[in-house]
């Protein structure tokens, strides 16, 4: 379906979902994250689709974060309670995709659109891209946001990222792990089709089995995390992609997988 706020294509079994409201530098509007969760989910129960990439048509801008103006809107309690509840939905759709979602953030990644590029299973940046959540700075304080930084960065880097609201650049968000790679502008589409196409190239059963133990067991105690992982493995052992990986590798020729 045809979508306002952002462009959505299906090629080599990638799903492309580029946000595209230039004027606003891509703020997270009701309108906006609606369409991605439209989006999303369209890509979720689409069989062609093995990988998806989140990216922006903005330059210099991944997302500059939720919508200030529609903060701003006059609403009732539960009205708002409503509106703010599409943030942990989208986090929550990423996570239990089935697919593996790449954040292909080539500018700045701010507020809310940080939580958005987390939730995502691999991320990608630019070089000149700068990460942070500013929200401290407009009399507002990131809490959801706040929820995924602190399952991937320290305690003591994230409670500096969230109450000075400075930003962060490219290499720092990398050393502190919100990044996988940084790239630079000639290289950065090639990056991010290289790591699709690796992607779409494997088993979409066992991405699947294993992208939804990550989301199951990050937050199980250790005896608990265990004891799912082992039930999974031998769920996965009894997978026909299993038998056929093992056997290609044994034959030494490329697996064709089945998805089952």
């Amino acid at each position: 379906m045809p979508y306002e706020t952002l462009r959505y294509e299906v090629a080599d079994a990638v799903a492309t979902i580029a946000l595209d409201q230039p004027e606003t530098r891509n703020a997270l509007s009701d309108p906006l994250l609606d369409e991605l969760l439209d989006a999303l989910a369209a890509a979720r129960d689409d069989d062609a689709v093995r990988v998806v990439v989140i990216a922006s048509t903005h330059e210099t801008v991944f997302s500059s974060g939720g919508d200030l103006a529609g903060f701003k809107a006059e609403m009732t309690i539960a009205e708002r309670h409503a509106a703010n509840g599409r943030f942990p939905r989208l986090f929550e759709l990423i996570g239990t995709l089935g697919k593996p979602v790449i954040c292909a953030a080539r500018g700045h990644v701010l507020a809310g659109a940080l939580g958005l590029a987390l939730a995502c299973d691999l991320v990608i940046a630019g070089e000149r891209a700068t990460f942070g959540t500013p929200e401290i700075n407009v009399g507002l304080f990131a809490f959801m946001i706040a929820v995924l930084i602190g399952r991937n960065v320290g305690r003591k880097k994230m409670t500096e990222l969230l109450l000075l609201g400075q930003r962060i650049d490219a290499a720092e968000a990398l050393r502190l792990g919100i990044v996988n790679r940084v790239v630079a502008a000639d290289g950065f589409d090639a990056a991010v089709t290289d790591w699709a196409a690796q992607l779409a190239a494997k088993s979409p059963l066992l991405l699947k089995l294993g992208k939804d133990a990550l989301f199951a067991q990050q937050d199980m105690a250790l005896r608990e995390a265990l004891a799912y992982g082992q039930a999974q493995l031998v769920l996965a052992q009894t997978a026909e992609d299993a038998q056929e990986g093992i056997t290609a590798f044994l034959e030494r020729r490329e697996p064709r997988w089945k998805g089952r």
